[in-house]
């Protein structure tokens, strides 16, 4: 195999790899259908809170929702760059370098988002609903270690 074909491919595979990590951390905490339901739903109809806690609850979601937004924008949009600087190139030049940078940067920017958002989140809660929300957490970020 040639070290041109050999880098495309390496490319390519990062490029999946990159969008694949990229949903997959937005969808942690979104909306699913199926078998795992989302943190806000779980949050919303197992917590018992107080007019209060909701009323806060959805002031953060709706703080957070724009940034989202704009941060999978960003994600799509660097992975759009390192695909255009594949074609480009056809091998791993400086330019597919600073896409893949670029790539990396957006995903750690949203997971750092999310992050903030869930202890955001976390911080109206008792104590006791707390550890039902950190187990609930936990199990998202480990996806029951299955």
């Amino acid at each position: 195999m040639s070290p041109g074909l050999r880098n495309i491919i390496v490319a390519v595979a990062l490029v999946f790899l990159a969008a694949w990590a990229g949903a997959w951390i937005c969808t942690q905490f979104a909306d699913r259908q199926g078998e795992r339901r989302s943190l806000h739903e779980m949050v919303h109809k197992d917590l018992s809170l107080t007019t209060e806690q909701d009323r806060r609850l959805d002031a953060i979601e709706r703080a957070y929702a724009p940034k989202r937004r704009a941060l999978e924008a960003e994600i799509v949009a660097a992975n759009r760059e390192l695909a255009v600087a594949i074609q480009a190139s056809h091998q791993d030049s400086p330019a597919v370098q600073a896409a893949i940078d670029r790539v990396h940067g957006a995903m750690g920017a949203l997971q750092k988002a999310t992050i903030g958002h869930v202890f955001a989140m976390r911080a109206v809660l008792s104590k006791e609903q707390a550890v039902k929300f950190d187990a609930e957490v936990a199990e998202a970020l480990t996806d029951g270690d299955r």
